[in-house]
Order: structure tokens, then sequence, then C-alpha cells
């Protein structure tokens, strides 16, 4: 039987590092994806173990944020398609979300809201609104991170900021 080449030494060390620095960044991010934080603790370990494996191959064309994000979502997107994963309640109440520390809504009722109406937004705004200012990539890592162009990232997330605009307003009339 022939061993499944993994990372050297040194790569190890370097792969230590990259789980330490990025872990609770990747569980953030699949837990919003996933609306579920034990499937989200799985994608991350997922993540890891794919990223682990690619670590050699792995040409520094990105960043390493970028790249485990891709992986992560790629791994989200793969979950998602499960007849299991369609089948349970995986509904995150906004108590459970943590938004960042930057954040401008200074009242609860404010951060729920606005948690609430970013889990409505279709997917392809969700996700590049979850990576720009939940994981601070810039408009280019996003691009990388979902394999769409930078110009691409920036309609998105305007058309994201819009229908986050048109979602608060609507509950606020009401």
């Amino acid at each position: 039987m022939i061993a499944e080449q993994g990372p050297s030494c040194n790569e190890e060390e370097r792969f230590s590092q990259l789980v330490s620095q990025y872990q609770r960044q990747l569980l953030h991010m699949c837990a919003m994806y996933l609306h579920d934080e034990s499937t989200a603790e799985d994608a991350v370990q997922e993540t890891f173990l794919k990223a682990y494996r690619a670590l050699p191959q792995f040409r520094h064309d990105c960043s390493e944020k970028t790249w485990l994000m891709r992986i992560a979502m790629n791994t989200c997107r793969d979950m998602t398609r499960t007849a299991w994963f369609r089948h349970t309640d995986r509904r995150v109440t906004p108590e459970e979300l943590q938004l960042p520390a930057q954040e401008e809504a200074s009242r609860e009722e404010d951060r729920e809201e606005l948690a609430q109406a970013i889990m409505k937004l279709p997917r392809k705004y969700r996700d590049a609104l979850l990576l720009y200012y939940y994981q601070d990539m810039n408009q280019e890592e996003v691009a990388q991170a979902l394999n769409i162009s930078p110009s691409t990232v920036s309609k998105r997330l305007k058309h994201a900021r819009d229908k986050l605009r048109t979602l608060l307003e609507r509950r606020r009339e009401i």
C-alpha cells in the first residue's frame, strides 16, 4: 500500500499555524453559511483535512486565508447538496450570531435585525458580504475565494447592500 503524500515537517508546522490562525474565522464563516454550529464544526474539520492534503501543492498564487476560505465555501456547498442536510433544521437564531467588533449597529435589536436580513439574502450576495465584511477580505481576495472577477464582487456587494437596505426599510415600516 502506498502512503498518501503529506506535508513535510516544516509544512506541518505551518499547517499548525494555519489552524490556530484561521480556525475561528472559518468556523464563523461556515456557521453563517450552514446555519448550524455543529455542522459548521464538521465543515471546518473537513476544510482543514482537505487543506492538509493539498498543502504540498499550494502554489501561493493567493493568500493562505483566501485559499482556506475557498476550500471552506466549497466544502459548505458540498454539504448543502446532501439529502441529509436538506432535511435537517438548521435555523440560526440572531442570538447565536456574533457580529464583528467594528459593526456600527450599537443596539442589540439593530444587530439582530441586520443578522436576520443577511441570512435572507440570496447565497451569492451573502457569500460576498460575509467574506468582505466579516472576514475582512478585500475585493480581490473575495474574487479569488469565490472564483469570480473583482468587478463581479463589486456588483454583488452593491446589490447585497441595496437588498439589505430594502429589507431593513420594509421591516421598519411594519
